[in-house]
């Protein structure tokens, strides 16, 4: 009898790739002619927030478009930022943190479960914290449930990783 196959389905966001990211685009704005003077900054607090603060709304959004596009080439997905409210600051400036979602909230991982069960595949997915294990006695099987994920849209940016054979 075959051991079982298993993965984890995970969304995880690169700490490193973001910290990149930031540096790139604090690069840009700071060289860009249209930001000069516009007291921007990007900074990173703690593992999970951005603080970007800039002088008006306009610039912030500016800012921000140079932010994504940086972290689009380096491998960060947006589906992992929460934006929250541009809040005013001191000076008539203005501030917006954006959050970096890690790991599958519960509502995610019970839709992945049940399309999974849905899907009637020879497989068995089971919630683990924020990851979703997914085991089948056929590695093909599992290689369709990936794909299957990778067609829909679970609103965070999805992962396969810890592929084991037991």
């Amino acid at each position: 009898m075959p051991a079982d196959q298993s993965f984890d389905v995970v969304s995880k966001v690169e700490i490193q790739e973001v910290k990149n990211a930031i540096d790139q685009a604090t690069k840009e704005v700071n060289a860009r002619f249209d930001l000069k003077n516009s007291k921007s900054t990007i900074a990173l607090e703690g593992d999970e927030t951005v603080q970007l603060a800039s002088q008006d709304e306009y610039t912030i959004k500016a800012v921000i478009e140079i932010l994504s596009q940086k972290l689009v080439k380096r491998g960060v997905s947006l589906k992992n930022l929460e934006y929250e409210k541009i809040e005013p600051a001191s000076n008539s400036s203005v501030r917006q943190k954006i959050k970096l979602k890690q790991g599958i909230a519960s509502e995610p991982a019970k839709k992945i479960v049940a399309l999974i069960k849905e899907s009637k595949k020879k497989a068995q997915a089971s919630i683990q914290g924020d990851t979703v294990r997914v085991t089948s006695k056929d590695r093909d099987t599992l290689q369709e449930i990936m794909g299957m994920l990778r067609g829909k849209d679970f609103g965070v940016d999805l992962q396969f990783t810890n592929f084991r054979s037991n």
